[in-house]
């Protein structure tokens, strides 16, 4: 590790050495680029709270840190209570947080170091065979979703200045949050006022006993009472709802991150089949299943149903591709589906009716219906529409599909 300060950091590094860092160069700004170059760390620390760089040392050990390759470097920094770290997007840590909490939250950001390392050794072996999803990652908060909970009067303006960032959830009570968190892929949850140090303490309790949570970032609004040493991304912020949402959304970039890569290493294990970007099927793999499934009910005189969903009304992309990671949480194991480049979603439906593939399309439209909220000030609920279709006798892939309104050609090829 580098561990940047421009007085003695000897506390910092005492702490690292004893959960085991090893080796550890302390170093003043103006020599960190030197340091980072030489070493090649694998975390960075910001160890002077009170020290205020410059912004050419700034910029010059950020342009080191983008420019070195490989898998992503964190960046953690110490942090007085009104302030924000001098690195862009670093991981911040209150000067009054525990030991014990700044290693564990050293631990996952790298966890996802390791990840990232992994998917980038894959895609490599992957693009000798030609099979590589591209992986060049967007700003990795236009596809992030924050879930806000609490009905206090900073409600408002928690869910302004999340929303204005991120996708934003919201949830009024701990039932409700609990319901979005089991349904969604969430990348951070912030607590507001008006639910009360024991209901806040019991939705936090839950996040930390349960493995898929407990390295979620949790923001905490107005009650330093309430906390949990298991969950190593908690922040808390006493009165200022914009200072939490800033705190947190670093966070919330590494755990988007983290998803982004998992759902990469399960495309580039499945050689391409799944799309990295929804969970769906790549298109490709969709019509040659779908070729398939018609040439095996066409033998077995099988039924084989097929279902459009398409999305009136809704123009932003971030709320298409929810929809399509929603409907690959629901969609049955026997059945298989696509986004077509309308952002709509192709679903073929196996061994199933028209009448029966009717139920299991009016329960996942009903799940995205109670879920999935539009982007617009109005937050107006998001209401699918299905065309549905059965194979007959006479069908192949390009009259089925046609008769949904998608496009022939396309499903020819």
């Amino acid at each position: 590790m580098v561990v940047v300060a421009e007085n003695s950091a000897a506390d910092l590094l005492d702490v690292l050495r004893k959960a085991g860092a090893f080796p550890i160069v302390e170093t003043r700004w103006a020599d960190a680029p030197a340091a980072i170059a030489e070493i090649q760390p694998v975390a960075l620390a910001i160890a002077d709270p009170q020290g205020a760089p410059s912004p050419q040392h700034v910029g010059a050990v950020i342009e080191c840190i983008e420019t070195r390759g490989g898998p992503v470097t964190p960046v953690i920094a110490l942090v007085e209570s009104d302030s924000n770290p001098a690195i862009p997007n670093a991981l911040p840590i209150a000067l009054d947080d525990s030991t014990d909490r700044l290693i564990a939250r050293l631990r996952s950001a790298l966890r996802i170091r390791t990840l990232h390392a992994t998917v980038l050794r894959r895609s490599r072996t992957a693009g000798a065979k030609k099979q590589a999803p591209a992986f060049v990652p967007p700003d990795l908060l236009d596809d992030a979703t924050v879930l806000c909970v609490g009905r206090g009067g900073s409600y408002p303006a928690l869910s302004v200045a999340i929303g204005e960032r991120v996708g934003l959830i919201g949830a009024l009570t701990i039932e409700t949050a609990a319901r979005y968190l089991n349904a969604r892929d969430v990348d951070g949850v912030v607590i507001g006022e008006g639910l009360g140090p024991r209901v806040a303490g019991a939705l936090l309790t839950m996040l930390a006993e349960s493995a898929r949570f407990r390295d979620l970032p949790v923001g905490v609004l107005d009650n330093a009472a309430v906390d949990d040493e298991r969950l190593p991304n908690l922040v808390r912020v006493e009165a200022d709802p914009a200072h939490l949402v800033e705190r947190v959304l670093p966070f919330v970039r590494l755990q988007a991150f983290e998803s982004q890569l998992t759902r990469v290493l399960k495309s580039l294990e499945s050689e391409g089949v799944i799309d990295p970007d929804t969970g769906l099927l790549a298109a490709q793999a969709f019509w040659r299943d779908l070729g398939r499934a018609v040439q095996e009910s066409e033998k077995t005189g099988g039924a084989l149903s097929v279902a459009r969903f398409t999305f009136e009304g809704v123009a932003d992309r971030r709320a298409y591709v929810d929809a399509a990671r929603l409907f690959s949480r629901l969609v049955r194991s026997i059945d298989f589906a696509c986004r077509e480049q309308d952002d709509s979603i192709l679903a073929a439906f196996t061994k199933t009716d028209l009448r029966s593939a009717h139920l299991v399309a009016r329960r996942i439209a009903s799940v995205l219906r109670r879920t999935m909220l539009s982007p617009g000030g109005d937050r107006r609920a998001i209401k699918p529409t299905i065309t549905l279709a059965a194979r007959r006798a006479t069908d192949d892939v390009s009259t089925l599909v046609a008769r949904l309104g998608a496009h022939p050609k396309v499903a020819a090829e």
